[in-house]
């Protein structure tokens, strides 16, 4: 598995849990092993995909931050990894994603059925490691995170089609189904570090208003992204008749024709027009609202740990509110 957790311009974070990355990437081996063959076969085929690794990196940087000189955040960060892992399984059956970082989503390759059932194997080996480390706080919130997450992948699932979902409705999706694990991988940093309550709560809106900034990105990188950069197939959202801030925004704001259009597109998952829709939320200004709204959150999350101490950690979780809204990818 490759410990790369960001790009080259965020070597400098990389640098900085190196160890406590390799640490965790050890556990996640030990941890994904199952005598079921084809359990382990989509599971390190997942895994060994990469990605960011950004929560299990929050886990890490925040337990650092406080300064945390145990093993413990790297049964953790694993933990979150695999929740996270999950997710991905499932988000990919119900959206019938093809693609994903660049290669064939597990249900493409090993079929629906399957990605479910390890995505199930995945969560309840989650629950396994974190009853493990015997911490009913840590319990309460990766248990509630899970089933908040849910609520927003079912949020979601109703939103699709409806092309009358307000801002609000849609805000609210992002922090149930997106941010929530940034939060609780935030939270369980201070939590296992010994933090006070206030510092557990800001670790925990640090990572809310983060992953609420990562999303919105990508929302605007459906549009506005390369495919292979962004390792996904570009219009998915619209195809999946998912209404984004971006085609919200649009709806609201823009001349009849351009709401006329996206209403069609959204109702009737219909990525004919793309390029048209693509057109109108660029010269609309819809686009610069969505990353204007990013930047607001990664401005809150920045703020929500001002008052850490001063050090590398907290530099590299500030660098982090920088790359989520600067990021190509």
């Amino acid at each position: 598995m490759s410990a790369a957790l960001l790009p080259a311009q965020q070597n400098n974070i990389a640098h900085s849990i190196a160890t406590d990355m390799e640490a965790v990437n050890r556990v996640i081996r030990q941890r994904l092993h199952s005598e079921v063959s084809l359990v382990n076969q989509i599971a390190e085929y997942i895994i060994s995909a990469g990605g960011k690794r950004i929560r299990p990196v929050l886990v890490l940087l925040l337990a650092n931050a406080h300064g945390y000189e145990g093993v413990a955040h790297h049964e953790l960060a694993a933990t979150v990894e695999f929740i996270h892992t999950a997710t991905l399984l499932h988000d990919d059956v119900v959206d019938e994603s093809s693609m994903r970082r660049g290669r064939q989503t597990a249900n493409a390759l090993f079929g629906n059925a399957a990605s479910v059932l390890v995505g199930d194997f995945l969560y309840s080996r989650s629950f396994q490691m974190m009853v493990g480390l015997n911490d009913m706080r840590v319990q309460q919130i990766l248990s509630d995170a899970t089933n908040v997450i849910a609520e927003g992948e079912v949020l979601q699932l109703l939103n699709m089609h409806d092309p009358d979902v307000t801002e609000e409705s849609y805000l609210n999706v992002i922090r149930s189904k997106t941010a929530k694990l940034f939060e609780a991988a935030a939270q369980l940093g201070a939590l296992v570090a010994g933090a006070g309550e206030a510092h557990i709560e800001a670790a925990g809106e640090y990572g809310r208003s983060l992953g609420t900034a990562f999303q919105l990105i990508d929302d605007v990188l459906d549009y506005a992204g390369d495919a292979l950069e962004i390792g996904k197939n570009v219009g998915d959202d619209l195809r999946e008749g998912k209404p984004t801030l971006p085609l919200i925004w649009l709806m609201e704001n823009g001349t009849r024709a351009q709401r006329e259009l996206v209403r069609e597109c959204i109702e009737n998952g219909d990525e004919s027009h793309f390029d048209a829709v693509l057109a109108a939320v660029t010269s609309s200004g819809a686009l610069d609202y969505t990353r204007d709204a990013a930047v607001r959150a990664a401005d809150r999350a920045a703020s929500a740990i001002a008052d850490l101490p001063e050090t590398e950690f907290k530099q590299n979780l500030l660098q982090l509110c920088t790359f989520a809204v600067d990021r190509n990818h």
